[in-house]
C-alpha cells in the first residue's frame, strides 16, 4: 500500500489503529507498522498513543476533532469537567485540554494533536452522560451540563469551597437543572458534594 492508497483507505476518519487498517486483508499487521513507522519518522502521520495515529498536516481532509479523538482512544470515558461545561456554553474560560472521566485508570496523554486528560470514578458514578453531535458530525458520548459540573466538583479536592465556586465563573443556561443536579449528588452520599451544589445554586440566586 502506498501512501496514496492509505489515505484513500483511511477516508475520513479523524483517528484510525492499525487494526482497522487490515480489515479486508490488503495487508498484514507487519507490513502496515513498517509502513506507518516509516511514515511517522517522515512526518505524514502522527502517532497519538501504541496503536492510535492521525494523518499530518497538510494531508489531514479536516481539522482534529479532539472530542471525538478522546472518546476512541480511551473506552469507557465520556468528556466532562471543563470540556464539557465549556461544549455547553456554562464556563467562559479557553480549556487548553480535552477532559474525560473513566471507570479505567487515570492519564494524562501528551500528543502531537493536543492533551487529553482522564479522571477516574467509580463504576457507581459513571452516569449522566449520553451522545451528541458534534463538528464533521461526529457522535461524541457527552456528559449532560449537570453531570459536568457534578464531576467536577466531586473530582476537584476542596470544591465546597465558596472562594473556589466564585473562581469558577459558573455560567448556567436556561436549560440547567439544580434540582436535577441536587438528585444527582444525593446518590453519591457525599455531603461535600451536596453543599458545593447549594452553596453555587445560592451564589447564582445572589
Amino acid at each position: 500500500m502506498n501512501f496514496d492508497e492509505f489515505i484513500g483507505a483511511i477516508g475520513k476518519e479523524d483517528v484510525f489503529t492499525t487494526g482497522w487498517l487490515t480489515v479486508g486483508g490488503q495487508a498484514s499487521t507487519p507490513s502496515i507498522r513498517r509502513q506507518l513507522d516509516r511514515w511517522i519518522k517522515a512526518g505524514k502521520v502522527l502517532q497519538i498513543r501504541r496503536g492510535f495515529y492521525v494523518l499530518a498536516d497538510p494531508w489531514r481532509r479536516h481539522m482534529v476533532n479532539a472530542l471525538y479523538i478522546a472518546n476512541r482512544i480511551k473506552k469507557a470515558s465520556y468528556i466532562s469537567l471543563q470540556s464539557a461545561l465549556a461544549w455547553h456554553g456554562m464556563i467562559p474560560e479557553y480549556v487548553p485540554e480535552t477532559t474525560s472521566v473513566t471507570t479505567g485508570r487515570p492519564e494524562t496523554l501528551q500528543t502531537p494533536v493536543g492533551v487529553f486528560s482522564y479522571q477516574h470514578v467509580k463504576p457507581g458514578w459513571f452516569l449522566g452522560y449520553s451522545q451528541v453531535k458534534t463538528v464533521q458530525d461526529r457522535m461524541v458520548f457527552m456528559a449532560t451540563p449537570e453531570k459536568a459540573l457534578l464531576d467536577l466538583l466531586y473530582l476537584t479536592p476542596g470544591s465546597d469551597d465558596p472562594g473556589y465556586l466564585r473562581e469558577l465563573r459558573f455560567e448556567p443556561s436556561e436549560h440547567f437543572d439544580w434540582e436535577k443536579a441536587r438528585s444527582m449528588a444525593e446518590l453519591d452520599r457525599s455531603p461535600k458534594l451536596l453543599r458545593a451544589v447549594k452553596c453555587l445554586r445560592d451564589l447564582q440566586e445572589s
